[in-house]
């Protein structure tokens, strides 16, 4: 309540500025624009009557409004560290008032590299950079060698990035001379939309998601956010590299319509030199673009850290239903006949994960399981084991586990309902990962956290949810919506189901989300044991489907109404199409083929005519190379395709 009747005072406080006579401050015009020269970020300062200065920008993309005139700045109480250390207090009532502009520097980045996993076998990193720099308080008079000086100084930078698939805003504060910390207590960013824009609103990260205009929200909103706006574009803004920082959400500003503030989930402190997590903005003329650029968040992140990856594997998982021997061995053969990498214990196997007495180093006195020896077990055909640790355990235990997991054979932890927002939980989730690795383990961090690109520089964080999936059971609308929302951010862990009767799609939709939904590590059967599978030929497609790719095309879709993705790994391509729960004729352009040369397709489609429990037909087809299939989709349905080159003889 505190920070929202500040945003508020705040907001009152810049409207009545911005009634009083405002003037650009020609000198800090800066302009920095994407190397296609598609997105156009102008950065300047504008001055009132009063002479306090304060930061702004704006966007476009091809010419067309993305963010109207919306601040930057960050929010900063530091009278007490200033006190402390002998400085006089900082007087102005806005921290981001009257930085004094020194320069603007740019450099070009053009380079690909191979991730180690992903949707794609190389990613292209090419922008445009401009680094602002600006200071705050008195010149720099003296510089002590042997402590601090008591100069009332700040530096900081606004540095931007422009690709032709996004642009970046974050802020840095170099290392001062005078020994302050910095009490950050929110951020000025905003992001003023056009008048009639549209969002994909979700209050959570596992919520639910409905189309609002930009006013009357019962809360905050998760990011990533997709915008509809009224001149054709479809917007998304995103945060990347949040590793050590309180997370970001969207709030409606208090006074300024159509405004968007980013709105931390508490305060943060830290010793600068500092760098902010980067406020991402896409644009694109078409909602499937943004799927094909979302590779930008992983641009915004350091390079892979890890010196040996040979461990990494990514792979499809069966969940151990009964916490048995004999069935998670059950699971071990299910998972070996049908093409499956990994099998896993979910909660309970150590005990109740609510309780801190819970030991993660023991399986419960209550369950009938020997780890060592189902690793074992495992391992001898082939197949991995991961394990399920509530973060109460982790943050007990997290030393002593991993070097018991590693010996046990385990492959994989799923991290369980970690808390997530603030600065505390931030970094410690993101260093728990780091240890992981020196360990050899994979991680899956379940429940609220939301990927912000921490996968490039860590790739044993091989997924992770926050995401309403099949936990929920949400419908074919909510399904069509995730492509070009949730997974904006980066793989998401679904846990796909099949068998259960509480899915509310069809099962060709569930085959299809195993190639429409990235995740490395991906869960299938998420509900359903081994005995359910009574001979269904469609379960194929999830025998041979695999979880990375070579290549990925985006060939149709609307945000909310369908989507259609294909991926390549070696030279078979899968294809999954779904729609809402309406139904509809979707083409499937094959352009992604060598025109003319022979195929074959193999598709697994909705039919009420096959008599099976499950109603999905099988069938095959040969085509040529650029030919455009097209198939009629049941609401709420979808259909998977095996594509392969006609054998020669």
């Amino acid at each position: 309540m505190k920070t929202n009747k500040f945003y508020h005072l705040l907001g009152l406080f810049l409207c009545t500025l911005a009634t009083q006579a405002q003037f650009i401050l020609e000198e800090t015009v800066q302009k920095l624009k994407s190397p296609d020269g598609a997105y156009e970020f102008t950065f300047y300062q504008k001055k009132n009557h009063s002479n306090d200065k304060q930061m702004y920008y704006t966007l476009s993309y091809k010419g067309k409004s993305v963010v109207l005139e919306s601040e930057l700045g960050v929010l900063i109480e530091n009278q007490t560290f200033e006190s402390a250390l002998a400085i006089p207090n900082d007087s102005c009532k806005v921290w981001g008032e009257n930085l004094n502009f020194i320069d603007a520097k740019r450099n070009t980045t053009n380079e690909s590299w191979r991730p180690v996993y992903g949707e794609n076998s190389t990613i292209r990193n090419n922008y445009n950079e401009m680094t602002i720099s600006f200071r705050k308080g008195e010149t720099v008079k003296q510089v002590s060698t042997d402590g601090y000086d008591k100069n009332k100084s700040y530096f900081m930078n606004v540095i931007v990035r422009s690709y032709n698939e996004g642009v970046a805003v974050r802020y840095h504060f170099p290392e001062p001379t005078n020994g302050l910390f910095l009490h950050i207590i929110g951020e000025q960013t905003q992001f003023t939309m056009p008048e009639g824009t549209l969002a994909y609103y979700e209050p959570w990260a596992q919520g639910p998601i409905s189309l609002l205009p930009l006013k009357d929200w019962k809360g905050q909103s998760e990011r990533p956010l997709t915008m509809k706006l009224t001149n054709g574009l479809t917007v998304a803004i995103a945060e990347a590299q949040m590793t050590d920082y309180a997370r970001m959400k969207f709030s409606l500003n208090a006074v300024k319509p159509n405004t968007l503030q980013a709105t931390l989930y508490g305060s943060v402190d830290v010793i600068p030199a500092y760098f902010t997590p980067w406020r991402v903005i896409m644009a694109a003329d078409k909602g499937t673009d943004l799927i094909l650029n979302k590779d930008i968040i992983l641009n915004l992140n350091p390079e892979n850290q890890l010196k040996d990856v040979s461990w990494i594997k990514p792979g499809k998982v069966i969940r151990v239903a009964k916490l048995t021997q004999a069935d998670a061995k059950k699971c071990v053969d299910f998972a070996t006949e049908r093409g499956l990498q990994y099998i896993h214990l979910d909660a309970g196997w150590y005990g109740p994960e609510m309780k801190m007495s819970s030991d993660a180093t023991k399986v419960s006195e209550t369950k009938d399981i020997n780890i060592a020896e189902l690793s074992a077990y495992a391992a001898s055909k082939g197949i991995g084991l991961w394990v399920y640790v509530n973060q109460r355990a982790l943050i007990q235990q997290l030393d002593s586990i991993l070097p018991l997991y590693k010996k046990w054979g385990i492959k994989g932890i799923k991290f369980g309902f970690v808390q997530v927002g603030n600065q505390r939980w931030s970094t410690w989730l993101h260093e728990a990962v780091k240890k992981c690795a020196e360990y050899n383990l994979m991680v899956d961090i379940h429940d609220e956290y939301r990927p912000t690109g921490f996968s490039r520089t860590y790739p044993n964080l091989m997924t992770q949810e926050g995401i309403r999936g099949n936990e929920e059971m949400p419908d074919a609308d909510h399904n069509a919506i995730l492509p070009f929302t949730r997974f904006l951010a980066g793989a998401a862990d679904y846990t796909i189901a099949y068998y259960n009767n509480r899915i509310q799609n069809t099962h060709a939709h569930q085959l299809a989300l195993s190639v429409v939904y990235y995740s490395p590590i991906q869960f299938l059967y998420w509900y359903d044991q081994p005995s359910a599978y009574q001979g269904e030929p469609e379960i194929e497609f999830f025998d041979k489907v695999k979880t990375v790719w070579d290549e990925t095309k985006v060939l149709n879709g609307e945000v909310g109404e369908y989507a259609t993705v294909a991926r390549r790994s070696g030279a078979d391509w899968f294809v999954g199409a779904i729609t809402n729960k309406q139904a509809r004729k979707v083409s499937i352009p094959t352009a992604f083929l060598v025109k003319g040369k022979k195929y074959i397709v193999k598709s697994f489609q909705d039919n009420n005519a096959i008599q099976t429990r499950t109603k999905v037909a099988v069938s095959e087809q040969k085509i040529k190379g650029g030919q455009v299939l097209t198939f009629d989709l049941k609401a709420s349905g979808g259909i998977a395709l095996i594509i392969s080159e006609v054998p020669k003889n």
